[in-house]
């Protein structure tokens, strides 16, 4: 069974959630790059930059956590 994950930034009177399941992080983050390259949108490369750090970081802990 897959865990949801979810990632969430706020910014000015955004507020940005993604959920998905565990294992599907390389979809999630071409939403992002997609975000990020359309001009009407607030959301910027520094906020998917942000966003894939986090990600990052989350699956990291997991790795950790699985070897112990």
């Amino acid at each position: 069974m897959s865990h949801v994950r979810q990632l969430s930034l706020v910014k000015g009177n955004q507020r940005y959630v993604f959920r998905y399941p565990a294992g599907r992080e390389a979809e999630v983050i071409q939403q992002f790059a997609e975000l990020a390259s359309d001009a009407g949108q607030e959301f910027d490369w520094f906020d998917a930059a942000v966003l894939s750090y986090q990600m990052g970081r989350r699956l990291e802990m997991d790795l950790e956590e699985a070897r112990t």
